[in-house]
C-alpha cells in the first residue's frame, strides 16, 4: 500500500458497493487487538482512524456509563463508539491528533475529520462522481483518476511562505480537510463543518502567578497523558526551552529511565548538542546524538525527502528532523516533542521583528531603500543566518504592508522578487490571509493576531507538516503536548504582557520553569532548527544544485523564468548574495515534481455539485 510506512504493523481493507476502504495500523496502545478498518458490532460503521486520542479512559468510562461496550484497549474503538453515540458531537469531546474516516453503510454517509491544530495530515480529491481522501498524497496518486498538475494558487504560496496553506495544496484539485473541521459526503451532498475555533479573548486581569499555577497544572496532565503507551516512548530534547519543559514534567511521571534524543552540529556556532547533553546529563536520560555534518549522505536523504514530503515544503529544517527521525525511530516508537510553544506563547524573534518593522515605518521610505541597498554591499556571511542576510530582510520587510512583512519573515520571495521569478502570476499578496480571522481578533492586539495568524497556517503547514511526514516515514509517532488544545485555549486567554514582555520571548513559559529548568535553558539564545543552506549549497550540496536546476528543468518547467532563476544561482556561488533557503524551495520543488511527474500546465478544475458514489482509501 502506498502508505505501508506509516502503519508497518498492520493493514486492513474494508470494500462495499459504494466505498473501499484501505488503513495501515502502528501499534501503540493495545498491541493484540484494534486492527482496522474496525466495525461497528452490527457492522453497519466503519471506521479508519490516524493518530491518538489522549483522553482514551476518560471517554470509555463515559461510554460505558452509557451502556457502550468495549471488546478491545485502542483507541480507534473508543472514537468508534463515541461516533454510534454522539455523532458528529463526538469530535469536540476528543482530545488528540487525529484525522478520521468513518463510513455508515446504511444512510450512504462518509465523515471526515482532522484535529483541531492539524497535527495529523487529511486530504480529498473530488472528480465526477468520486471523492478519493488519504493521509497523504501518495494515496491519492495510486489512482489514475487523480491528474497531477501544478496548482496555481498553490505555488504562488510555496513560493512566498516556504509552504501552502490549508485548504490549499501544490496539486491542482487536491485539498487538505482544514484544521478543527469535520466534512460530511452524504446522499449526493457535501459539506464541511468546523466543530472547534479559538477565540482569542485575553483577559487582563489573569496575573503572572495565577498563569504560571494554571499552565503549570494543564503541562503535568497533558504530558501524563501524551506518555500512555504500550511501546517505548521517548523525547525530542534539544535543550532548548520548550523540549526541556516537556522533558521535565515527562520525568515527574516516567517510570523508568526516559531516552530523549537530538541533532547536533559539531563545531558550528549554531550547534545544539551541548545544551542537549546538559539537559540529559541533569535529568539522567539516556541519551542519543545524531551529528549532522556534510560527511553525511546528504543527497541521499534529500532524494529520500522527496518521496516521504509528499508535497515538497521549503523549509530546510525537514531534513535535520529526517535525521532525528530515523535515529528514533531505531529506539522507541513514540517520541515527545515541543513543536507548538512557539506558536502559542510568542517564541519567535519574528514577532520583535513586526515590532520593529513598524517603528523602522516612521522613516521616510526613500531612506529605508537606500539603506537596503547599502545593506546589500555587506559581506556575505558563511552563517547559517548572518549580520547581512538578517539586516536585508529587516530592511526589505519593513517596505511591505505589516501582513505582507510579518510572512516575509520566515518565507522566501517577496511580491517584487516574484514579478521577477514568475513567468506569471495574478494571485493576491499572502498578506491578504489576515483577512481570514475572525473580526473579533482586532480587538485583541497586534502580537496575538500574528499568533492566531501562524496557529492557523505556519503550525499546521510546515512545522507539524514536516514533522509528521519526516517521523511517520520511520514509523514514528510524535506528539506535542504544548498543542493539547486546553493550554492552546489557556494561552489565547493571557494577555500580551505575559506572553513578549519588552525582547523577552515566551515569557510566562519562563517564569514558570525558572528553578525548574538549568539555568543555561533560560538564558540560551533560541536557533532556528534547520540546516546551514548558503554555506552546503556552496559545498557538498552544490552539484546536486547545478544537477536539479538546470536550464533544461526550468525552461521545460513553464513555471520560472530561467534567467533569473541562473542568475540567482550563480550570485549565490559566488558569494555576492546568501540565497540559500531561496535555493532549497526551488531545489525541493523540482525534485518533487520529477518524482512525481507532476504536471505544470493547470487545467480548470471540475467542481460537480452532486456526487453519487465515493472512492476512497486511507
Amino acid at each position: 500500500m502506498a502508505l505501508s510506512h506509516r502503519g508497518p504493523d498492520q493493514q486492513g481493507v474494508f470494500e462495499s458497493d459504494y466505498v473501499s476502504m484501505g488503513a495501515v495500523r502502528l501499534r501503540i496502545l493495545d498491541l493484540e487487538a484494534g486492527d482496522q478498518p474496525m466495525r461497528s458490532d452490527d457492522g453497519d460503521t466503519v471506521i479508519v482512524f490516524n493518530g491518538e486520542v489522549f483522553n482514551n479512559t476518560e471517554l470509555r468510562d463515559e461510554l460505558r456509563s452509557l451502556g457502550r461496550k468495549f471488546k478491545t484497549r485502542c483507541d480507534t474503538e473508543t472514537v468508534l463508539q463515541a461516533f454510534l453515540e454522539w455523532d458528529l458531537d463526538c469530535l469536540p469531546k476528543l482530545r488528540g491528533m487525529f484525522a478520521i474516516a468513518i463510513w455508515s453503510e446504511s444512510t450512504k454517509r462518509l465523515v471526515l475529520a482532522r484535529d483541531r491544530l492539524g497535527i495529523k495530515p487529511l486530504y480529498y480529491y473530488r472528480k465526477g462522481e468520486d471523492l478519493y481522501f488519504g493521509s497523504e498524497l501518495k494515496a491519492l496518486f495510486a489512482y489514475p483518476e487523480v491528474e497531477r498538475r501544478i496548482c496555481p494558487e498553490g505555488l504562488h504560496y510555496y513560493t512566498s511562505l516556504n509552504y501552502v496553506p490549508a485548504p490549499f495544496t501544490l496539486v491542482e484539485g487536491i485539498r487538505k480537510v482544514m484544521p478543527g473541521h469535520s466534512m460530511e459526503w452524504r446522499l449526493g451532498e457535501v459539506r464541511s463543518l468546523e466543530y472547534w475555533k479559538l477565540a482569542l479573548a485575553p483577559d487582563s486581569r489573569i496575573t503572572e502567578d495565577d498563569a504560571a499555577e494554571e499552565l503549570d497544572a494543564l503541562l503535568h496532565d497533558a504530558v501524563r497523558e501524551q506518555l500512555a503507551a504500550d511501546v517505548p516512548v521517548g523525547i525530542w530534547a534539544s535543550g532548548g526551552l520548550d523540549s526541556t519543559t516537556v522533558l521535565h514534567y515527562a520525568a515527574q511521571h516516567a517510570s523508568k529511565q526516559i531516552k530523549t534524543f537530538s541533532i547536533s552540529f559539531q563545531g558550528r556556532k549554531f550547534d545544539d548538542g551541548g545544551y542537549a547533553r546538559q539537559v540529559a546529563e541533569r535529568y539522567g536520560t539516556g541519551h542519543h546524538e545524531f551529528d549532522l555534518n556534510p560527511s553525511v549522505d546528504l543527497t541521499g536523504a534529500i532524494d529520500e525527502l522527496a518521496y516521504y514530503s509528499d508535497e515538497p515544503g521549503a523549509d530546510a529544517g525537514a531534513l535535520p528532523v529526517w535525521f532525528l527521525s530515523r535515529m528514533t525511530s531505531r529506539e522507541v516508537t513514540v517520541a515527545l516533542s515541543g513543536d507548538g510553544a512557539d506558536e502559542i506563547f510568542g517564541g519567535y524573534q519574528t514577532y520583535l521583528a513586526d515590532r520593529y518593522a513598524r517603528t523602522l515605518q516612521k522613516v521616510p521610505v526613500l531612506a529605508r531603500q537606500i539603506a537596503l541597498q547599502v545593506a546589500r554591499k555587506l559581506p556575505v556571511s558563511d552563517e547559517k543566518i548572518g549580520l547581512d542576510y538578517k539586516v536585508q530582510r529587516m530592511l526589505s520587510g519593513s517596505l511591505l504592508p505589516a501582513a505582507d512583512a510579518h510572512f516575509y519573515w520566515n518565507g522566501t520571495f517577496s511580491e517584487a522578487e516574484k514579478k521577477k521569478l514568475h513567468l506569471r502570476n495574478g494571485h493576491a499578496p499572502v498578506g491578504s490571509l489576515m483577512g481570514n480571522l475572525p473580526k473579533n481578533t482586532d480587538q485583541a492586539g497586534a502580537l496575538n493576531r500574528y499568533l492566531l495568524l501562524d496557529q492557523r497556517y505556519y503550525l499546521p503547514d510546515d512545522i507539524l507538516y514536516k514533522c509528521d511526514r519526516m517521523s511517520m516515514a520511520h514509523a514514528l509517532e510524535v506528539r506535542p503536548p504544548f498543542l493539547d488544545h486546553r493550554i492552546v485555549e489557556f494561552a489565547a486567554r493571557l494577555p500580551e504582557k505575559h506572553k513578549i514582555r519588552g525582547t523577552e520571548l515566551k515569557f510566562i513559559l519562563r517564569r514558570l520553569m525558572k528553578g525548574k529548568v538549568p539555568p543555561v535553558v533560560l538564558s540560551r539564545k533560541k536557533e532556528g532548527f534547520d540546516i546551514p543552506a548558503h554555506e552546503w549549497f556552496r559545498g557538498p550540496l552544490r552539484q546536486l544544485l547545478l544537477d536539479t536546476l538546470t536550464r533544461d528543468a526550468v525552461v521545460q518547467s513553464d513555471l520560472f523564468h530561467w534567467p533569473h532563476v541562473e542568475r540567482m544561482i550563480r550570485d549565490h556561488l559566488e558569494r555576492r548574495a546568501n540565497l540559500g533557503y531561496h535555493l532549497w524551495g526551488l531545489l525541493t520543488l523540482f525534485l518533487w515534481m520529477k518524482r512525481w511527474d507532476i504536471q505544470s500546465s493547470p487545467v480548470p478544475e471540475e467542481k460537480p455539485e452532486i456526487f453519487r458514489n465515493a472512492s476512497l482509501i486511507s
